[in-house]
């Protein structure tokens, strides 16, 4: 994957400011117009990626993924050999 090097400016939209990136970088980064991202500040340097952020469909709750998760740590061994029946 070849790094871009480029200067963007940053433009007032609204009430808020923004950067415009072109298409093909999105692209390449996975990413397209619409999606969620992240946004990371490390000192002088922001990190925008793409969300890894689930929505839960309507009806189950947060209690569930915490519950499958305990589960499938305690038996993961278990699950795996599954796999290869």
């Amino acid at each position: 994957m070849a790094v871009k090097n480029m200067e963007r400016k940053i433009t007032k939209i609204g009430r808020s400011i923004g950067v415009t990136f072109p298409l093909d970088m999105l692209k390449a980064a996975g990413l397209k117009p619409g999606d969620i991202v992240s946004i990371e500040q490390k000192g002088e340097e922001i990190i925008l990626r793409k969300s890894r952020k689930i929505e839960l469909p309507e009806g189950i709750d947060q209690d569930f993924f915490d519950l499958f998760e305990e589960t499938y740590q305690e038996y993961e061994e278990t699950i795996k050999g599954l796999v290869d029946r």
